[in-house]
């Protein structure tokens, strides 16, 4: 989950370096993160085999190769390296950038997408580069994976992290017991910048609710790549993952995590200049 002030954007001074924190295990991340739900890949491509893609901050492609199964020609840009040449090793073109400043061209794009990414982003700078990007009619989606622990698990987790982490920068409770009010000030934002354009139809949201089973070792293998652990000392993380193993353990060694796939998505108005 991002990290976030009140006003629902990410903390200015530790902004870049959240950021950058996500390649220093990037293989990790590949492995361990969620992928997201083929319906919601579906829509976007909307029977429509081919298109041209933009993956903004594509991490190591994760989303960008579900579009290539089915059937996208995909570009990532990736303002870091490392997370760019793991991207590229699994087949996924990519620029090395921040989206702000990258350059399109003479390339355009039939959609933009975003996964879990659009947050570090300037969200009408964003907006405006992808409007630029895309063909007429063309499809904005940044979507999100937010996860909701089961209730006996969120509360072990949330005890663990008070402990080993009381002053920690973000909010515990929200990060155990479910993220999705964390995350609304994000898609309003998102929604924001894209209106503000004037190049863009009416923002929708989409939402896919989906359930998956996590292991113990798999679960703890997915939680240090979160925003909320990438920054955590080495031996206090390792004292949080012993304390969750122990409530998952405790659950049988498996628990079944509930998913919420959002996506904010607008199409570029044929009109728009």
């Amino acid at each position: 989950m991002p990290t976030l002030s009140p006003s629902g954007h990410p903390e200015p001074s530790r902004h870049r370096r959240l950021a950058q924190s996500f390649g220093s295990d990037a293989e990790r991340y590949d492995r361990a993160r969620p992928r997201y739900p083929d319906a919601l890949v579906q829509r976007i491509v909307a029977g429509r085999p081919g298109l041209d893609v933009l993956d903004v901050g594509c991490g190591t492609g994760i989303a960008a190769r579900q579009f290539q199964a089915a059937g996208c020609r995909v570009l990532g840009v990736e303002p870091d390296a490392r997370m760019a040449d793991v991207a590229r090793r699994f087949g996924t073109e990519t620029d090395v950038a921040r989206f702000e400043d990258w350059e399109p061209g003479n390339r355009n794009y039939d959609t933009v997408v975003a996964g879990t990414a659009w947050h570090w982003i300037d969200p009408v700078a964003g907006a405006d580069k992808a409007a630029r990007a895309l063909r007429p009619g063309g499809l904005l989606a940044p979507f999100w994976n937010v996860f909701r622990f089961p209730s006996d698990v969120a509360d072990a987790v949330a005890e663990v992290c008070r402990r080993v982490l009381p002053d920690a920068a973000f909010d515990v409770t929200a990060m155990a017991k479910g993220a999705l009010d964390a995350y609304r000030p994000v898609f309003a934002r998102t929604a924001d910048g894209i209106r503000n354009t004037g190049r863009f139809d009416e923002p929708e949201q989409w939402r896919y609710d989906w359930e998956w089973t996590y292991t113990r070792d798999a679960w703890l293998d997915q939680m240090p790549t979160l925003g909320a652990f990438t920054r955590v000392p080495p031996a206090a993380l390792a004292e949080v993952l012993a304390g969750v193993g122990a409530a998952i353990d405790a659950q049988g060694g498996s628990f079944t995590m509930g998913y919420a796939t959002m996506a904010v998505v607008a199409a570029v108005r044929t009109d728009a200049a």
